[in-house]
């Protein structure tokens, strides 16, 4: 007889009043666009003030020289974690001048694709590197799909609920293939049910005209200066966001970890027409890094990914294949822009009851069909979730929104109950309380309070522009934790420092150095 997810909960109950899921560790990676106070793309380079983009641990770029990326420690304690990336803001803005951090994940209004600056990483062979395979996503993408933000979570369960889970399931399998095998399984139910973060989260139901000029699109004019969809709940997630047909064709359904790096190794060493079109160097510059489906792994769009901790000069997938899955990275997570940090105490609560569901929920492979249905769910969601009536594909035949909904989070209360039962307070059955609220009011859903917000402002620049100097008046009158912006200053001159150690350490040419890593890539294929 299988195990069930009701069985799991049961076994389970013991360790979680030892305090067992207290220990679930999480990360997060924040992007936000700096801006002018005017509403236009910063132009000028990273604040040295704030440190080495290629060495600091914890603040960076992502595509644009203009997209801060925020880093936070990895932290068993989520107070710890909100704290540390609400202090990120706060001492970025003390060393930003009158620059402000735009609060939305749709850009801020754009000039075209030359008016995004490429991220610059320094003269060093590593640094060098980075700002080509940026290059290589501008030719390939576009660079105003590049300059959409969001939120990355972090998520890995504590290393004592293995050997219990395993004991329960009379698995004998290595404890690392155990892991491994478990964290796909969550993959694998994250992505039948994560249409329901994104109608709970998605908060980009509206763009500025000048992300769609000159494309074609499904969108309706809001205003003189704003797009959107009426019913709309993440448009970063959608086909104007990180989509991309060459990638479609990979189909990765996560079915196993072998499929996964099979899968990502034939994209990273296949070349692809269009991408040899474009040439590795053309007038002595370097286009992109290689003419193949995949630059490096990296350049897979996926909404969720399996992860490990690669070592020095280690590929991603080469350090899954041979250590295991270690956590998984959610990446659909639209910003939050009425949060300063994007994302609030009661939504992490939620985001970690729905994983650790997806995780104990019985989770069988995907088979191509479903695969695709799974795909449709994803789309009506992000392109009209708030419809009223609207219908998802299960195997078992189609359900409204509504009823799905009801359904998971009853499904969520016994895994939110678990979650109580080291802490003071029931976070997580609260969580739960607050969002079903949605469910029948979609007027509740960050998307609907978005647009509101928008027609009320007059526009979606004019919108998000005023929550920018709103939370930069907050986040600058409000005192840093002293010991935090301590290390951030240190860490501005260490980083620094060792951005110079690395360039002066090179001894090969950027041409050498890029050949030798590409053998590399291919033999550990």
């Amino acid at each position: 007889m299988s195990v069930t997810i009701q069985d799991r909960l049961q076994f389970l109950q013991p360790l979680a009043q030892s305090g067992l899921f207290t220990q679930i560790q999480r990360g997060l990676e924040k992007e936000g666009l700096r801006i002018t106070p005017d509403a236009e793309l910063a132009q000028s380079p990273h604040p040295e003030r704030l440190g080495s983009t290629l060495t600091h641990p914890h603040i960076t770029t992502d595509y644009s020289e203009a997209l801060l990326e925020f880093i936070t420690p990895v932290s068993t304690r989520l107070d710890d974690t909100l704290d540390f990336l609400k202090d990120l803001h706060r001492f970025s803005y003390q060393n930003m001048d009158e620059e402000l951090i735009w609060p939305a994940s749709m850009p801020c209004r754009l000039h075209g694709n030359d008016s995004i600056p490429i991220a610059q990483y320094g003269t060093s062979n590593s640094g060098t590197m980075k700002s080509v395979y940026r290059q290589g996503l501008s030719w390939r993408y576009g660079r105003i799909m590049q300059s959409i933000a969001g939120l990355h979570y972090n998520f890995s369960m504590p290393e004592q609920l293995w050997p219990a889970l395993q004991h329960l399931q009379k698995n004998d399998q290595p404890m690392q293939d155990f892991m491994s095998e478990q964290y796909f399984a969550l993959i694998r139910n994250f992505r039948r049910y994560s249409w329901l973060l994104l109608y709970l989260f998605g908060a980009s139901p509206t763009v500025d005209k000048s992300f769609v000029e000159d494309r074609e699109h499904p969108l309706e004019k809001l205003d003189d200066d704003t797009f959107y969809l009426p019913y709309a709940t993440s448009l970063r997630m959608s086909g104007l966001g990180y989509q991309n047909n060459v990638q479609a064709s990979l189909k990765i359904c996560f079915n196993s970890l072998e499929n996964y790096v099979t899968t990502l190794t034939h994209a990273i060493n296949t070349p692809h027409a269009d991408y040899e079109a474009i040439g590795v160097k053309a007038d002595n510059e370097y286009r992109q890094l290689n003419t193949n489906i995949l630059q490096i792994e990296n350049e897979y769009y996926s909404d969720i990914r399996p992860k490990r901790v690669a070592r020095s000069g280690e590929r991603p997938s080469q350090a899954l294949t041979e250590r295991g899955v270690e956590y998984i990275e959610v990446r659909c997570i639209d910003l939050n822009p009425f949060e300063s940090t994007g994302l609030n105490k009661t939504q992490a609560r939620f985001v970690d009851t729905f994983l650790v569901f997806c995780l104990l929920e019985n989770s069988p492979q995907i088979p191509d069909d479903e695969c695709l249905m799974l795909e449709d769910n994803h789309s009506a969601i992000v392109n009209e979730g708030r419809k009223p009536g609207l219908m998802l594909n299960t195997p078992d035949g189609a359900i409204s929104r509504e009823d799905w909904s009801h359904q998971l989070f009853d499904q969520l209360i016994p895994v939110a109950q678990l979650l109580d039962q080291g802490l003071d307070n029931p976070e997580h059955q609260q969580a739960l309380e607050v969002y079903r609220q949605s469910i029948d009011q979609p007027e509740k859903t960050p998307s609907a309070q978005v647009l509101a917000g928008v027609r009320k402002a007059g526009s979606f620049t004019q919108f998000s522009l005023e929550l920018a100097r709103q939370q930069a008046r907050e986040l600058k009158q409000e005192q840093i934790n002293k010991a935090r912006n301590a290390l951030f200053s240190q860490l501005t001159d260490s980083s620094i420092q060792q951005q110079k150690d690395i360039e002066q350490a090179d001894n090969i040419s950027f041409d050498q150095f890029l050949e030798e890593y590409m053998a590399a890539q291919k033999q550990h294929s």
